[in-house]
């Protein structure tokens, strides 16, 4: 029971760290935009994270995955991380959470 809670409790880690990276153009971190599909951490601590961008052209599509591996690269229970891009399905403002959308106003 105890490996499953620290299982949850790493990812949750995972999680707040990538609330610390924000979409350059929109003022909400890129786990409430919605932008981050999946997180898998092996029992090695390794994690593989699939996310999309807002749009195939986003200005940051060649740097913003590599800043969230960097950065969740940080945690210190992480022994790697591996971002993978997707654009199936495409990102759109259905995948922002209630939160994002009163800071953009939608609500």
């Amino acid at each position: 029971m105890s490996e499953i809670l620290s299982a949850i409790e790493l990812e949750q880690k995972v999680i707040d760290t990538l609330k610390t990276i924000y979409d350059p153009e929109i003022p909400v971190n890129i786990y409430d935009l919605g932008l981050i599909y999946d997180i898998k951490i092996t029992e090695q601590s390794e994690v593989v994270i699939l996310m999309t961008l807002t749009a195939p052209t986003c200005p940051v599509a060649g740097g913003l995955p590599i800043e969230v591996e960097q950065t969740v690269k940080q945690i210190p229970e992480i022994s790697s991380a591996k971002v993978l891009l997707t654009f199936d399905p495409p990102w759109d403002p259905s995948l922002l959470t209630e939160e994002a959308k009163l800071i953009l106003g939608m609500l």
